[in-house]
């Protein structure tokens, strides 16, 4: 009798693991590149445009897929698209660590984009469908857990690699190290991953999938190559012209709604505000984390001429809180303060970005590593507040049949965010250093611009804060009777009736 009701459960947590660690590795990849440039550029003799290719690329292919990926798992199988994904991302990663030339090292990343938005939606949609709601608490935390260990792993691992040179291969390593992961991913995938997919049979909406690839590129790639290519005309027409596309898209996705039920994103989820208010959330948030992240990279390499191991380890206070606070968060204070967590956690970001502010000012350019951890680490309990309880809020009262379009808004949206983010950089940040400096004024020219970007940020965060007042005082998930638990049925004690509803 107990056998049945173990094994599930077991197979369950089996399930979570493999998605997590796929979710971890595109985060990873995101960021351990940039480390790895000046040695891409001596040893492939990659020019300046390309290696702005093999950056771009991936995270142009990566936000016009999302929204695809995640409605395709909702028809053909959230498993089998994951399963596709892994295996492409691998394949990709290969082609990419064994690039002959510059040329295909750029289509490689595309490539590898490409498949990582096919995968990533369906990480949020599998915990989503397989996960009771009284345990998705628990999952989420856990997913916080590793956005913030992905945060800084990538640069670390980075500059380890490529510092090690392992035999001999300069910077291949940093894409040849996803395949065993990818590898082993994909065979304990197909055994411990339930298929979920729409109970009602949905049609793939070939317009609608062109018209948000078509608008995503339209607003992305501008904000993403706009600082490199001098803010050209075209670059801004092109931005306000996404608006009229996605505007078609909109009117399109109302009228495939009522032809026959199957448009590409559902639209009916913004009436949904937990979902419609996170979503907004999300968006902000990422602008936030768009500047944050690139100014802090930029301040501690170039301003203070730290290597990139000794810039990844000092953010590794960062990570831990986000961890921490982020694995607390939804299991314990969540329910017990309900949105309060969230504005708290965007509150103690503002508290340890003007900690930061003072310190960069009162030490200068002789600022170290520990007395950049305390505003870290409030900083980084503050996002790990914020990332867990946010992607639980979002999805808490999405049904289930719709968990893979709303995984692909949630992953786009921030996607975004972050792009008009490094966009606002080349204003923020870099209008605020002189275009020739003498060597001795950089470090005192870094800082100043990094605490103005600061300022910046503090003022998204407070933005952030505000907005949140629109999420709901509770999650539904931790309401007796939310509206989750009632339209969706309860995840089956049994193997059989598991596989059948899960």
């Amino acid at each position: 009798m107990t056998s049945p009701v173990t094994t599930p459960d077991r197979r369950r947590w089996f399930a979570l693991a493999i998605v997590m660690t796929a979710a971890f590795m595109d985060l990873v990849d995101v960021t351990i590149v940039n480390v790895a440039i000046p040695s891409i550029q001596r040893d492939a003799g990659a020019t300046v445009s390309q290696i702005q290719w093999i950056t771009a690329g991936y995270a142009l292919a990566f936000a016009a897929g999302l929204i695809t990926g995640g409605r395709l798992g909702d028809i053909y199988g959230r498993k089998r698209l994951f399963l596709i994904g892994i295996a492409g991302f691998t394949l990709a990663s290969a082609l990419c660590g064994f690039a002959a030339n510059p040329e295909i090292l750029v289509a490689s990343r595309i490539l590898q984009g490409g498949m990582a938005a096919m995968m990533v939606p369906q990480v949020l949609s599998i915990v989503h469908a397989t996960f009771p709601a009284e345990e998705r608490g628990k999952v989420f935390g856990m997913f916080g857990m590793i956005v913030g260990l992905g945060a800084v792993s990538g640069p670390v691992l980075g500059a380890l690699l490529t510092e090690w040179n392992l035999f001999g291969l300069e910077w291949r390593p940093i894409f040849l190290i996803n395949l065993p992961v990818g590898i082993a991913g994909l065979l304990l995938g197909r055994a411990f991953i339930s298929e979920s997919k729409a109970p009602r049979a949905l049609k793939l909406d070939l317009v609608g999938v062109v018209l948000v690839t078509l608008g995503l590129l339209m607003l992305i790639y501008p904000l993403t190559r706009g600082r490199e290519l001098g803010w050209p005309l075209w670059g801004h027409l092109v931005m306000a012209s996404s608006v009229l596309v996605f505007g078609a898209l909109v009117a399109y996705e109302r009228y495939k709604a009522r032809r026959d039920g199957s448009p590409l994103i559902e639209l009916s989820l913004f009436k949904v505000k937990s979902f419609a208010a996170g979503i907004a959330v999300q968006v902000v948030f990422g602008v936030a984390l768009g500047i944050f992240f690139l100014v802090w990279t930029m301040y501690m390499q170039v301003g203070l001429h730290w290597t990139a191991l000794h810039a990844g380890l000092t953010g590794i206070p960062f990570s831990i809180a986000v961890s921490v606070a982020a694995g607390i968060s939804v299991q314990k204070l969540v329910p017990r303060f309900g949105r309060k967590v969230l504005q708290a956690g965007a509150l103690a970001m503002i508290a340890g970005l003007l900690m930061y502010i003072w310190e960069a000012g009162h030490y200068g350019a002789g600022i170290n590593s520990l007395q950049m951890a305390l505003p870290l680490v409030v900083m980084g309990a503050g996002m790990g507040l914020i990332v867990a309880p946010l992607t639980d809020a979002v999805l808490s009262e999405v049904p289930k049949e719709h968990a893979g379009s709303a995984s692909g808004l949630i992953n786009t949206t921030q996607q975004m965010g972050t792009a008009l983010g490094l966009g606002l950089v080349s204003v923020v940040f870099f209008g605020a250093i002189g275009d020739h400096l003498v060597p001795a004024a950089v470090g005192q020219a870094f800082t100043d611009a990094f605490r103005d970007s600061l300022w910046w940020v503090v003022a998204v965060l407070g933005a952030i804060f505000l907005l949140m007042f629109a999420l709901p005082a509770r999650p539904a998930q931790h309401v007796e009777g939310g509206a989750q638990d009632a339209e969706a049925p309860p995840v089956a004690k049994d193997t059989e009736k598991e596989s059948e509803l899960v």
